[in-house]
């Protein structure tokens, strides 16, 4: 039996809604895929190849993610997880982001709050991070504004030291501040009393 034009539209229309509705549905459940990158293997400055520390397979982190993005929240992202991944799984940058206030490519944390801000927009302090009014600073967890807090850091060697732990992972002492750009001896003897490394 022959279906009329009515009956084939009719069915056409159905199948349309319903994939509408399925797409819907995925984009709604904030389901993503998850990129997962391998750190690059980096030269210790005494020789060998240092390759970081994988976390278990299957570990989850946990992070707090708020400012300019689609849905601020608690996400669950896996170990491995890089802010890029934790910007999408929160649907993304709203218009009036600053990307490139944050490092996109930089690992996360378990517990961590993010703040993507506005353009001119000052982060928060980080929790956990000391300020000079409360004691030592932690240069494993400061921000760039912290680290200006402190005599002989501007911004320029602010981004250097994050950059240096995000790169190389969190410093094991204060003295090894002296792997950084731009800090020689004196700036770190100074350091020594207003940093800690945790």
């Amino acid at each position: 039996m022959l279906a009329g034009p009515r009956v084939v539209l009719a069915l056409v229309a159905l199948t349309l809604i319903s994939a509408v509705a399925a797409l819907g549905f995925h984009l709604a459940t904030g389901t993503t895929a998850t990129v997962i990158a391998t750190p690059p293997a980096t030269a210790s400055p005494s020789g060998p190849v240092v390759v970081p520390e994988e976390p278990a397979a299957g570990a989850d982190i946990v992070i707090y993610l708020t400012g300019e993005v689609e849905k601020p929240g608690v996400y669950t992202l896996p170990a491995t997880a890089r802010l890029t991944d934790a910007i999408a799984a929160a649907g993304g940058l709203r218009a009036g982001a600053d990307p490139a206030a944050q490092n996109l490519a930089r690992h996360l944390e378990d517990g961590e709050h993010i703040h993507v801000p506005k353009p001119g927009e000052a982060p928060p302090a980080a929790a956990g991070a000391a300020t000079p009014a409360e004691g030592l600073i932690n240069v494993n967890t400061a921000t760039s504004e912290q680290l200006q807090q402190i005599s002989g850091i501007g911004p320029a060697l602010a981004e250097r030291i994050i950059n240096h732990r995000e790169t190389n992972g969190p410093f094991t002492s204060v003295d090894a501040l002296d792997d950084v750009s731009g800090i020689g001896p004196a700036l770190l003897s100074r350091l020594r009393e207003k940093v800690e490394a945790k």
